[in-house]
C-alpha cells in the first residue's frame, strides 16, 4: 500500500537530544573547539584522505547517532560517508525509543511492518544525507554518500531488484543516495540496466575477482549506454564492495579442516591478498582506450569499497583490515569499534600496492592446498545473502511486535 500524506521531513521525527552539539542552533553537529582542535591537529581519519586519499566511512548508524549529534561529530573528525543495514537498525529499535513516536504514526496508517520498515529508513537516510551533504558538495561529488540496500529477498530476481533500487531512487531522491544491489548472478545485469539509467549504486557482497571482473564490466557496459541516450555520467557515482575479513574467516576454517600442510602460514592472508589484487584488476580496467572514452565524457570510475574490516580473529591487530589496504580512490567502511580503534593507534602508510607478487603466491599457495577461492566466493555470496535477509527478518519481527 502506499502511506497516504506520511510527513516526509526528517526534521518531525528526529529531533536533536537536549543538550547535544547537534541542538545548538546554527551548528552541524560540531563544536567551534572541536573544529579548532582538529585544525590544529587533524584526526588519524583526516590523514587517511589528505594525506593518501583514501576515504573512511562508517558502517553503519541509527537515529540516535543522528540525534545526539554522533554522526555529525564522526563527519568533522574526518568521516567521509555511511552506509546503512538492518542488522544497526533492528538494535536501535530493540535497545531504544527513539522510532516510536513515528512508529505510533505509522501504526495508525494501518501499514505493514515491511512499509513500516521503508518509511523508517527513508527518514533516517535522508537525515543522513543532510549531514553528509556538506561533504559531498566539497568533494564535488566524489564523496560524502548515503547508501542503503534492496531487500535482500530480491537478490536472486533481477527484475524486482531494479525496481526495488528505482523506488529507493524515488522515495529518498537524494544527490547523495546510494543504493545498495547484491553482486550475485541475477544482481550483475541490474546493476548494468541501473546504471544504464543514470543511478548511482554500490555493489556489495563482491567475495571474488571473477565476479568483480562481471561487475566492472557491468558498470561500463552501463555508462556506455547511457551516454549514448544523451546521459551525463559525470551524475553517475559507482562503488564496489569487497568483503574482506569474511573470506579469511571461511578460508582458515576449510584450511583447518582439510589439515593441510603449511596451513598456519596461510591462514589470515587471503582476504588481504585477494583485495591487493582487485585493486590490481581496478587499476587495469580503469584505464586504457575503452576507460578514457568515457573519462572524456564525465565519467567516474567505480571505486573499490573495503567492507568486512573487522577482524574476525581475536589475535589479529583491530585495525589491521585498514592500515593493510590504503590507497587513493579507496574507501574504507568502519563500524564504530573499529573507527575509535583506528583513530587511537592506526598507521595511515600507502600499503595497497605493495607486496602485490605475495599476494600473488599467497592465493597460488592456497590452491596447491586445496582451496579453490571460486567455490570460497560462491559460498560467502549465498551466506551473505542469506544473512542479510535474517537481519531483514528480524527487522520485520521486531516491527511486528511493536506495532501491535
Amino acid at each position: 500500500m502506499t502511506i497516504d500524506h506520511a510527513p516526509t521531513s526528517a526534521d518531525i521525527w528526529i529531533r536533536p537530544v537536549p543538550g547535544s552539539p547537534s541542538d545548538q542552533p546554527g551548528t552541524d553537529g560540531s563544536t567551534d573547539d572541536r573544529e579548532a582542535d582538529t585544525a590544529a591537529r587533524p584526526t588519524r581519519l583526516q590523514q587517511l584522505f589528505v594525506e593518501q586519499g583514501h576515504s573512511p566511512w562508517l558502517d553503519g548508524f541509527s537515529r540516535g547517532d543522528l540525534a545526539d549529534g554522533t554522526l555529525s561529530r564522526l563527519v568533522t573528525d574526518g568521516i567521509r560517508g555511511v552506509t546503512a543495514n538492518p542488522t544497526t537498525f533492528t538494535r536501535a529499535m530493540e535497545g531504544s525509543a527513539e522510532y516510536d513516536e513515528q512508529l505510533a504514526w505509522l501504526t495508525s496508517t494501518a501499514c505493514s511492518a515491511e512499509e513500516a520498515y521503508g518509511e523508517l529508513l527513508a527518514i533516517d537516510t535522508i537525515a543522513a544525507c543532510a549531514a553528509l551533504q556538506p561533504v559531498h558538495r566539497t568533494s564535488n561529488g566524489l564523496d560524502g554518500f548515503v547508501s542503503v540496500e534492496v531487500a535482500p529477498r530480491f537478490a536472486s530476481n533481477t527484475g524486482r531488484t531494479i525496481a526495488a533500487a528505482r523506488e529507493l531512487h524515488r522515495r529518498i531522491d537524494q544527490t547523495n543516495l546510494l543504493v545498495k544491489v547484491p553482486a550475485t548472478a541475477q544482481g550483475v545485469p541490474a546493476i548494468k540496466r541501473l546504471v544504464a539509467e543514470g543511478r548511482s549504486i554500490n555493489v556489495t557482497l563482491l567475495f571474488s575477482l571473477t565476479r568483480y571482473d562481471d561487475v566492472i564490466e557491468a558498470y561500463l557496459s552501463g555508462l556506455e549506454t547511457y551516454i549514448s541516450h544523451g546521459g551525463d555520467p559525470s551524475r553517475v557515482h559507482g562503488f564496489a564492495s569487497f568483503f574482506v575479513a569474511r573470506v579469511d574467516a571461511e578460508i582458515d576454517q576449510r584450511l583447518q579442516q582439510r589439515g593441510a600442510s603449511g596451513a598456519g602460514v596461510l591462514c589470515g592472508g587471503a582476504g588481504i591478498a585477494q583485495a591487493k589484487l582487485a585493486y590490481q584488476m581496478f587499476n587495469e580496467r580503469f584505464s586504457g582506450g575503452r576507460w578514457e572514452r568515457l573519462a572524456r565524457h564525465g565519467a567516474h570510475a567505480q571505486r573499490l569499497l573495503w567492507a568486512s574490516t573487522s577482524p574476525k580473529n581475536p589475535a589479529d591487530r583491530d585495525t589491521r583490515y585498514v592500515e593493510e589496504l590504503i590507497g587513493p580512490q579507496l574507501v574504507s567502511t568502519l563500524p564504530k569499534r573499529t573507527t575509535r580503534a583506528f583513530e587511537q593507534h592506526g598507521r595511515v602508510t600507502r600499503t595497497i600496492d605493495t607486496g602485490v607478487q605475495d599476494a600473488k603466491e599467497h592465493l597460488r599457495s592456497l590452491a596447491e592446498a586445496g582451496i579453490d577461492m571460486a567455490d570460497v566466493g560462491s559460498t560467502l555470496e549465498t551466506e551473505g545473502v542469506s544473512g542479510f535477509q535474517r537481519s531483514f527478518e528480524q527487522a520485520m519481527a521486531v516491527l511486528d511486535a511493536k506495532m501491535l
